[in-house]
């Protein structure tokens, strides 16, 4: 008896130590350990842990991590039309929707991702060749000019830069449909380029949003003035 006794006792100990380890951990891991990450994080970096809002007039418009696009309705077959009017960013073409079972093509955050279509993919083919089509009548220039970015979408199909060629190729668009100088068109692009990380890392890229951003300042302050 006295041996069933002890046995008792020692799992209930083990028992009890396992649950105040878990009830430590849990504080410590589960509550302690993130307020001082997040507390840091908001102290040190507000913008990159809040998620690089960007804001325009008060209101917040997006991400500058994130792309979108910039349409301006749907035409009778239910596809958006692209408002010429701001620039516009490389495809978004990644996952299938779980809820439509098709292609993600609206930079819809909840699905991102390559397309892991290769490059002999007959669908892959027909979307590049076609895309390549309507940016060369879009913009009147020679499909052979056409940047790589304007027609296939990024790894996280979410991408919110373009190469520098891409937005100097639709920068005479931009000009005429907002009736600005082409000059002053491009110097706004040449202002919004970065250039490579650290001098060495990835290639140029324009943040689509912000330049965005800039152009519709620039037609305000135009009308104004």
């Amino acid at each position: 008896m006295t041996a069933v006794n002890n046995s008792v006792r020692n799992t209930a100990r083990l028992i009890g130590a396992g649950l105040r380890a878990l009830l430590v951990l849990t504080v410590v891991c589960g509550v302690i350990y993130p307020l001082v990450v997040t507390g840091v994080a908001q102290a040190a970096f507000p913008g990159k842990a809040n998620g690089s809002e960007v804001s325009y007039q008060g209101k917040v418009v997006g991400s500058s991590l994130l792309g979108q696009r910039y349409d301006k309705g749907k035409d009778k077959n239910g596809n958006p039309v692209p408002d010429l009017k701001f620039f516009q960013p490389r495809p978004s073409a990644g996952l299938g929707s779980n809820r439509t079972n098709g292609v993600n093509t609206q930079y819809d955050l909840q699905i991102s991702g390559a397309s892991n279509l290769g490059a002999t993919n007959t669908e892959l083919v027909k979307a590049v060749k076609e895309r390549k089509q309507w940016v060369s009548e879009t913009y009147g220039i020679p499909e052979s000019k056409v940047p790589a970015d304007a027609v296939t979408s990024s790894g996280s199909g979410l991408d919110p830069d373009i190469s520098p060629e891409y937005a100097q190729v639709q920068t005479a668009t931009v000009a005429k449909e907002n009736h600005l100088p082409i000059a002053t068109v491009e110097k706004l692009v040449a202002h919004h380029t970065d250039g490579r990380t650290l001098g060495f890392m990835g290639e140029p890229r324009v943040n689509v949003l912000e330049l965005n951003i800039a152009l519709k300042e620039l037609v305000r302050s135009a009308g104004e003035g």
